[in-house]
């Protein structure tokens, strides 16, 4: 398995054992993480603090040269917000660990040209599916539903 990916599950773990959602995310830039981050809704009473926000957030500030540089790893495929925040920041290239629980703005990203490879982690999915099948009020509270 990719060790980017490994990390962004590695911080879908943290959050699922700080009792939030487990959705993780690495910001990578020439074989470095510049940002970890998992999604803390719950543990921070957060509106937006999605993995990938909160990757984005921990990541800090960069010129936009270095985003366009960049690939953002997530457990989860994005949704409507942090698939905003990949094409306002133009990262080129997202790797999503899964997308059979939820399928966020892939198709978006896609007419941006911005390459994606979805791969179907089991790790991901079940993490996702065990999370959902337990607390499904907060899952769809996470989504917008």
């Amino acid at each position: 398995m990719d060790v980017f990916l490994e990390a962004a599950i590695e911080q879908a773990r943290l959050g699922l054992a700080e009792g939030g959602i487990p959705i993780g995310s690495v910001l990578v830039h020439d074989g470095k993480i510049l940002g970890a981050g998992h999604n803390r809704r719950v543990q921070q009473g957060s509106a937006i603090l999605h993995g990938e926000m909160d990757a984005l957030e921990q990541a800090g500030r960069h010129p936009a040269s270095v985003y366009r540089e960049s690939t953002l790893y997530t457990t989860l495929s994005p949704c409507s917000m942090c698939t905003g925040a990949i094409l306002l920041y133009g990262i080129p290239k997202v790797v999503i660990g899964e997308n059979q629980t939820f399928m966020g703005e892939e198709e978006l990203l896609q007419s941006r040209g911005v390459k994606l490879q979805v791969v179907q982690d089991k790790t991901c999915i079940a993490l996702m599916e065990e999370f959902i099948q337990r607390n499904p009020d907060l899952w769809f509270e996470d989504i917008g539903e």
